[in-house]
């Protein structure tokens, strides 16, 4: 039973991670952005949903909306510096950024600091689903990361996203053609950022905690992996990339 209930977990973590690489290739492989301070919105978004279900009170899914919300709000912060600069510039911007936050995340008072903000309880989805069982979690879990995985596929499908693979091959072409691709850049680096909050709330509400290790910048450099080793700018390539480093 024990082992069961592990591998359950295992695999819904392994979802977390999925969901969080296909969110990161995003921003690099459909955009040509490469940020190393994506770390900050998975356990930014972590602390921020345990916080808001231990400490506030509220319901998973506000949580899970909480989360997501404040990944997006850090994107849009981390973007509107990061865009300005190019190449290396901005990848070292995205990373001190990062690490600013993970020194936060070190010295807050709700965030338990070195131990993680533990004991976050998983409750009642919309009061009627109890995520206490693991098998519950587990379809609950899989159904959020295959809603953002269409999410994502919608919008490299949209005209947005043939405007980003545009600014990805050559982005002076793409400003003659008239567009505002800074405007494009930190559009993507948003949604990125709050698809990445998700993964990190629902990390949080899967295991019931949330640690430093989700804001460590080896956090960033374990997503960066898993889109290099699974196939940069491809939809499944991070998903594979997810399973091979975490296995």
């Amino acid at each position: 039973s024990s082992d069961v209930c592990s591998s359950d977990l295992f695999v819904m973590k392994l979802l977390c991670f999925a969901l969080f690489a296909v969110a990161f290739n995003l921003l690099l492989g459909y955009t040509g952005l490469l940020s190393f301070g994506h770390a900050a919105f998975l356990g930014g978004a972590a602390y921020i949903c345990g916080y808001a279900i231990k400490d506030v009170g509220a319901t998973p899914e506000i949580g899970l909306l909480a989360g997501t919300a404040s990944g997006a709000l850090l994107g849009l912060v981390m973007g509107w510096f990061t865009i300005r600069r190019q190449g290396i510039y901005a990848t070292m911007i995205t990373l001190a950024l990062s690490q600013m936050l993970f020194f936060a995340c070190l010295q807050l008072p709700f965030t338990g600091g070195e131990d993680g903000l533990q004991g976050v309880p998983r409750g009642k989805l919309f009061g009627l689903i109890d995520l206490s069982s693991d098998m519950t979690m587990y379809y609950v879990c899989l159904a959020v990361v295959v809603l953002a995985f269409l999410l994502i596929v919608r919008t490299i499908h949209s005209p947005f996203g043939q405007v980003l693979k545009g600014i990805k091959e050559n982005e002076p072409r793409a400003i003659s053609l008239g567009y505002d691709t800074n405007r494009f850049k930190l559009l993507a680096f948003v949604i990125s950022a709050a698809i990445a909050g998700l993964a990190g709330a629902l990390k949080t509400l899967v295991l019931g905690f949330a640690t430093l290790s989700d804001v460590h910048w080896s956090a960033s450099g374990h997503v960066v992996l898993m889109t290099l080793v699974g196939g940069m700018g491809t939809l499944s390539g991070p998903l594979v990339g997810a399973v091979v480093v975490k296995l």
